[in-house]
């Protein structure tokens, strides 16, 4: 799917419609360190079955894509989650 580089939608900081600069959003590196992490970890540990239920044979073949909006007058930035799409294009419009 092709997608503007810039498009005019909402800002609520603004509170007007204003130019916003598209990005495709990135998941950031795991902390090892978090409490989450850690809880996790201890919960793989042990002897014996696993502790968490294995895989299925099945999986999605997409992923579901998040644009990250920036606002040029503000700075601010906000999320929009599109549908599963396969590939991702940002493209220039005139």
């Amino acid at each position: 799917m092709k997608i503007p580089r810039v498009i005019r939608t909402y800002c609520p900081r603004c509170r007007t419609y204003t130019e916003h600069t598209v990005t495709q959003y990135t998941t950031g590196k795991r902390r090892t360190l978090s409490e989450g992490q850690r809880r996790y970890e201890r919960k793989l540990l042990g002897y014996g079955s696993s502790r968490k239920p294995k895989q299925k044979t099945f999986y999605k073949v997409t992923k579901k894509v998040t644009l990250k909006l920036t606002c040029r007058q503000c700075g601010y930035v906000t999320h929009r989650t599109i549908g599963r799409l396969r590939k991702v294009e940002l493209v220039e419009t005139r």
